[in-house]
């Protein structure tokens, strides 16, 4: 019994590795592409690299075609607004940068309030515009990441702290979608993305309390987000 069992697990563990390297072969450039340009835009960008921008420019237009194509449309809509926000990132961080300011902020309570309704609203919003207008079979799922994935990139535009920590669950939210979609390469891009992720809030979070510790000796909230009202 304890053989049968074992052969059983090899014959399992050898038909899953070949299922994946069938996958890996079958990916195609642009997806190899997008992946690799997000892994690098997200790493120049945990590192507060201005670079990240236009790196991030070649990521989502790869991305645009390679959900097109796996009818994640919802993902594609937001490689779209991707393109917008890292052309506009590009030109706030230098600003932000002439202008000296304070390199990260951190959201207030108020903020706070307005970011998880917006994520709210905005599920539910793209989740029937995708069940209804798109031939998705994953509109809830696909409309809640996109979601999330929105808000966080403007906060990111804006330098804000917690843009991370809604990329960390959104990345994990991701994993399993992309595998059920057979995008293995970018399954396992979201993994490596997560990592980032985390590095990213360690390296941000270490930034904003030096920042607001040397000019006021106590950390103080509020993200730009107020100055831009």
């Amino acid at each position: 019994m304890g053989l049968f069992l074992y052969l059983s697990m090899q014959l399992l563990a050898l038909s899953v590795g070949q299922h994946i390297v069938h996958e890996f072969e079958q990916t195609t450039a642009l997806e190899w592409i997008g992946a690799v340009t997000g892994i690098y835009c997200v790493y120049l960008a945990a590192k507060q690299n201005i670079w990240n921008w236009p790196v991030a420019i070649i990521s989502v237009v790869a991305y645009t075609i390679v959900f097109f194509k796996a009818r994640l449309y919802g993902d594609t809509g937001l490689q779209i607004y991707f393109l917008g926000t890292s052309i506009y990132g590009w030109y706030f961080w230098i600003k932000k940068k002439e202008r000296n300011e304070k390199p990260v902020t951190s959201l207030n309570f108020k903020e706070y309030s307005w970011i998880i309704t917006a994520i709210v609203a905005l599920s539910l919003l793209l989740a029937l515009f995708l069940k209804r207008f798109t031939k998705t079979n994953v509109p809830y799922i696909d409309g809640f990441c996109t979601a999330i994935s929105f808000i966080a990139q403007i906060l990111m535009t804006r330098k804000v702290l917690q843009n991370w920590a809604l990329w960390i669950f959104v990345d994990i939210c991701y994993v399993p979608l992309y595998i059920y979609k057979d995008l293995y390469v970018t399954a396992i891009l979201y993994l490596i993305l997560l990592v980032l992720a985390w590095l990213g809030h360690v390296d941000w979070q270490k930034e904003y309390k030096k920042s607001t510790l040397s000019e006021f000796g106590t950390p103080v909230g509020g993200s730009d987000l107020e100055e831009a009202k």
